[in-house]
């Protein structure tokens, strides 16, 4: 079948056949559809979208362009969360040696950046010697000895997939439902699990701007889950706001180490309460769906305690060193993660309360410092980004620090000062103030 009759077929709003479907699959596999051709075929979804036949053809053909893993004699549930994407959303490497510390098993095979978003992958690539891709039997090995794993897409799971992504990244073709459907579950599905969380995020750092688009998004992957047999429950999450109070990939690292401590960032004390609170509503979702806890509350009870026993700091540190990362990250996160050479802070041009940010832009402008990509193989600068973050609702004083920013030269640290600035909008502190609902709605 000709790539541009499929292309013509979609962009004129028909329906594509699973034949179709999986010649444009075959495409993707073996290089006979040009880069140009993939863009103008996920520009042409963009428009016209799919059904859901289409959309679950699409995701099984994808699914089975590669290795699809099988996990035989494991000794409990094989679990995943996955993220939509979002501004500082590092809680994948929360949430995988938190479970893990609680009784699952998690093969994670997460992405890298796309768009406007950070990538799990580029956050971990800033851990000097750690393998996003391991070989398989390594792979298995970490995952059973230790109950998580977090690694790259490798070259043999759904390779037709991370060809399509990396094409989507640069050509505007992110936010489609359909394609983030099929891109989501055909690795998902790859990875041989029993039970799946997803992060529906919405808001202005979301691709889902709209609770309409999200709640949209998180019913095309429960269903289609469900319909190739992996029981699946969503959360559509808030994403107007950063999450957390670190973004940029070795900052968010260092978040993570010090949230699995329970040390404090930002200078605040303790675990930053709308993360932590986001973690344990994904995370016991896991644990229930892999009958690791008989309802919510126990859930939430059995992951505090894996926090405050250092359990699940403990499976992060020994997941690092056994995927050759350092022994002692934990203990010496400062001698590993990478500093950059410019600390700025961005201050605050007038008192009041911190009432909106335009979450989107704070993204790009971490991609403008270098720490997210224009095209598929830029090199990331991973010291660079914003580092404790005011949260909605509080109050500053003018010329106090918004955030801190890293960057690789004053040129770059000045640009973003005033691009976090104008992203931020700053009311009048006496004003009465609601945070919006944290989860807006759950989906299974």
């Amino acid at each position: 079948m000709l790539a541009q009759e499929i292309i013509r077929a979609k962009r004129d709003g028909q329906t594509l056949s699973e034949a179709q479907i999986q010649s444009l699959v075959r495409g993707l596999v073996d290089g006979s559809w040009s880069e140009g051709q993939v863009a103008a075929f996920g520009m042409a979804v963009f428009w016209r979208g799919m059904n859901r036949e289409e959309c679950v053809a699409l995701t099984r053909a994808m699914m089975h362009s590669g290795r699809v893993l099988s996990w035989p004699d494991m000794p409990g549930p094989l679990l995943d969360k996955h993220s939509s994407g979002g501004v500082g959303d590092k809680l994948s490497l929360m949430l995988a040696p938190l479970v893990a510390a609680c009784g699952g098993y998690v093969p994670m095979i997460a992405g890298r950046g796309l768009g406007h978003t950070g990538g799990t992958v580029d956050k971990l690539e800033a851990i000097p010697g750690y393998r996003t891709m391991p070989a398989p039997a390594e792979f298995d090995r970490v995952v059973r000895q230790i109950g998580c794993a977090i690694i790259g897409q490798t070259g043999d799971l759904a390779p037709a997939d991370k060809r399509f992504y990396a094409v989507r990244d640069i050509t505007a073709t992110v936010e489609s439902v359909p394609l983030i459907t099929a891109s989501i579950l055909s690795k998902k599905l790859a990875e041989g699990l029993q039970g799946l969380v997803m992060d529906v995020k919405w808001g202005n750092g979301a691709f889902a701007d709209s609770p309409a688009m999200a709640q949209e998004l998180a019913e095309s992957i429960v269903a289609v889950a469900k319909g190739a047999g992996m029981p699946t429950h969503a959360l559509i999450t808030d994403m107007n706001q950063v999450l957390g109070r670190e973004v940029g990939n070795a900052l968010e690292v260092q978040e993570t180490i010090a949230y699995l401590k329970g040390e404090g960032q930002g200078g605040q004390s303790g675990r930053e309460p709308r993360q932590h609170e986001l973690i344990l509503a994904l995370a016991g979702e896991m644990l229930l769906l892999g009958g690791l806890a008989a309802d919510a509350g126990q859930a939430r009870a059995k992951l505090q305690r894996a926090l405050d026993s250092g359990a699940a700091a403990e499976k992060f540190a020994r997941m690092v060193a056994a995927l050759g990362g350092p022994a002692d990250l934990l203990e010496r996160p400062h001698v590993y993660l990478p500093e950059a050479p410019v600390l700025r802070p961005v201050p605050a041009p007038r008192a009041g309360r911190l009432v909106a940010m335009r979450t989107r832009e704070i993204g790009l402008a971490v991609v403008e410092l270098g720490g997210g990509r224009r095209l598929p193989g830029d090199v990331l600068d991973l010291r660079v980004g914003f580092s404790s973050m005011c949260q909605l609702g509080e109050t500053v004083e003018a010329g106090e620090p918004l955030a801190w920013v890293h960057a690789g030269s004053e040129v770059d640290a000045e640009r973003a000062v005033a691009a976090l600035q104008a992203a931020c909008e700053i009311g009048a502190a006496e004003a009465p103030w609601s945070a919006r609902p944290l989860i807006a709605a759950r989906v299974d």
